[in-house]
């Protein structure tokens, strides 16, 4: 992250000043001043047309919402006011580079901060962009957020998603899905290219294997947060950022040729397709049944469940996980075993660098540079013994063997034995969390876990495993690396003949403010009409002013006749033409 993208996030919202370190890499600077008049003008038009038609079919928080978190319809938002708005309801944003990891993503929502790519659509891809970008983002995401019970539904999918347990596929399919994205915003792309993308994606959709939770959580967040409906089935409202922030899907998606299903915790087997519009939408009846769902969904999460399904799921990702004890003891590193008895896992082993925590925050000395090696510890009651370990008292402990300086042998019900000098423990909230061993023996039957030769052995303690979840309990702490994505987006440049063409939007801009007479219209339009006479949204705001100044009746007329033309020409524009010329009559 740049400085001065780091310096903003300690002058905007208390949501984004809080922001945890392994978060703030991810976040760019705006730059405001690099959007063109062009890039206003499609703003201006997507915000006009989508008002215009989402007063009457969007959630009815969402005219209002636009007023609370600082979305102007006339220009791209500065981050600066969206934060001064989205402060006083307790959230923030922030501006990223494009697709960003899932993870990542709903991390920041955990956080009530909304991430908003800085890139706008291009004018070829002003109805639909399967690229994200700030009118997606930011008139998508932010408006219904002035909704309480939704505002905490977002909060807490983006916390049960920090905790979902990824696959290798889900980062090569994630990845996949960026690059295509790049590739349809970028100017000048063959359509080969695009094509061989669109099909690496296909691919790698078709060989996902068992979702993962990312996977399905991806797809809950899709078909609600992105793609979601309220309301009866029959007459359902949109409230999801993807149908708000697109002109020709959200009038698209009421249509009957889009199924309109229950939402369900069935919609999380449901796939989707980010390059296409979607052919089926869910219905939740209200954001209270949004809760409901997810929390349905949670309570199958390693995370909720814990044990040997959990353990297995964050040993099938590979990656870095961390295991929750009954103490409340956590470890964090790769799981590269685990020995399970009578059904419960009786031994864990890390390999790597791995850490201890406890709340969240990292034991002191107990850090990865410490733990280097990786980490391994017995699990379950001693044997003979009803009571667990964590929760026996000082009294307890000397019965069991187990006192500062003199040697134990402890022997754990599933056959694990632990035998050397006791050198310390440690507790938290009266509960032991750790004992560490010098000259410390630990095998199950022959297979021997520990040699003496090794070190120091701290054993954790817990008799079960509680909860398995997704990176280090402290991210920072630990500093996991953060995979970011390799692939920037690519910022298209202006030739010179966009750059005259954007100074012709300028003008137009000048006249709407007053800043140039209204006389200026007649040699903009002379201008337009011998050097790109296949252009429409530039016309389109000229026929706009002409009607709203009233004396200009011939002028309107003749663009009319040339919207009129192209559209004609270009049957792909027809809609959008006439949606500018509708709008158009009603603000005159």
């Amino acid at each position: 992250m740049s400085r001065n993208a780091a310096e903003g996030l300690h002058s905007s919202s208390q949501a984004v000043a809080n922001l945890p370190r392994h978060l703030q890499q991810f976040v760019v600077e705006q730059g405001w001043e690099r959007y063109t008049p062009i890039d206003h003008a499609v703003w201006r038009y997507i915000m006009r047309q989508n008002v215009r038609f989402l007063r009457h079919h969007a959630h009815p928080s969402y005219l209002e919402g636009l007023a609370r978190t600082g979305i102007a319809l006339d220009r791209i938002p500065r981050l600066e006011e969206m934060n001064q708005a989205l402060g006083r309801i307790g959230w923030g944003a922030v501006t990223v580079d494009g697709f960003i990891p899932p993870a990542a993503f709903m991390e920041f929502q955990a956080h009530r901060v909304l991430v908003i790519a800085a890139d706008i659509r291009q004018l070829e891809h002003i109805e639909y962009t399967p690229a994200p970008d700030i009118v997606h983002e930011a008139a998508g995401h932010a408006p219904i957020i002035a909704d309480a019970t939704y505002a905490e539904y977002l909060r807490r999918i983006g916390e049960v998603g920090a905790r979902a347990i990824s696959s290798r596929a889900d980062w090569e399919l994630y990845e996949a899905i960026r690059h295509l994205s790049i590739l349809k915003e970028a100017p000048g792309v063959p359509a080969a290219e695009i094509d061989a993308a669109q099909r690496l994606v296909e691919e790698r959709q078709a060989n996902l294997g068992e979702p993962s939770e990312m996977a399905r959580l991806s797809r809950l967040h899709w078909w609600t947060v992105e793609y979601g409906l309220i309301g009866s089935l029959q007459q359902p409202k949109i409230y999801g950022a993807g149908l708000l922030s697109s002109i020709g899907e959200a009038q698209h998606c009421l249509t009957d040729a889009v199924a309109k299903l229950p939402y369900t915790l069935a919609a999380a087997d449901v796939a989707f397709d980010i390059t296409t519009m979607q052919p089926q939408l869910f219905v939740t009846p209200d954001f209270e049944h949004l809760l409901a769902v997810l929390e349905e969904f949670a309570a199958t999460m390693a995370f909720r469940r814990g044990g040997l399904e959990g353990l297995a799921r964050a040993q099938e990702s590979g990656a870095v996980a961390t295991a929750q004890l009954s103490s409340g003891l956590q470890i964090s590193g790769v799981l590269a075993d685990v020995l399970a008895d009578d059904g419960q896992p009786a031994y864990l082993l890390f390999r790597g660098p791995s850490a201890l925590a406890v709340a969240g925050r990292e034991l002191p000395g107990h850090g990865k540079e410490y733990h280097r090696d990786g980490f391994g510890t017995p699990l379950g009651r001693l044997e003979g013994e009803s009571l667990p370990l964590e929760l026996m008292g000082e009294q307890d402990l000397r019965r069991v063997g187990v006192e500062v300086g003199r040697h134990a042998r402890l022997r754990f019900a599933s056959g694990v034995t632990v035998e050397g000098r006791v050198a310390t423990t440690r507790r938290h909230q009266g509960q032991l969390l750790l004992v560490s061993f010098e000259e410390c023996t630990v095998q199950r039957g022959e297979r021997l876990l520990f040699r003496p030769e090794w070190g120091s052995f701290d054993m954790g303690v817990g008799e079960r495993v509680v909860s398995v979840f997704a990176g280090a309990a402290d991210k920072d702490a630990y500093e996991q690396p953060v995979l970011l994505p390799r692939e920037r987006t690519i910022k298209a440049a202006l030739d010179d003949r966009r750059h005259r063409l954007a100074e012709l939007y300028g003008r137009v801009r000048a006249v709407r403010s007053g800043e140039l007479p209204a006389q200026e219209l007649s040699r903009l339009w002379q201008e337009v009409r011998h050097h790109w006479p296949e252009e429409w949204l530039l016309p389109g705001e000229l026929y706009e002013l002409a009607l709203a100044r009233g004396e200009h009746g011939a002028l309107a007329e003749e663009l009319e006749a040339h919207l009129q033309g192209v559209s004609r020409r270009r049957p792909e524009l027809q809609r959008l033409i006439a949606n500018a010329l509708a709008a158009a009559r009603e603000a005159a």
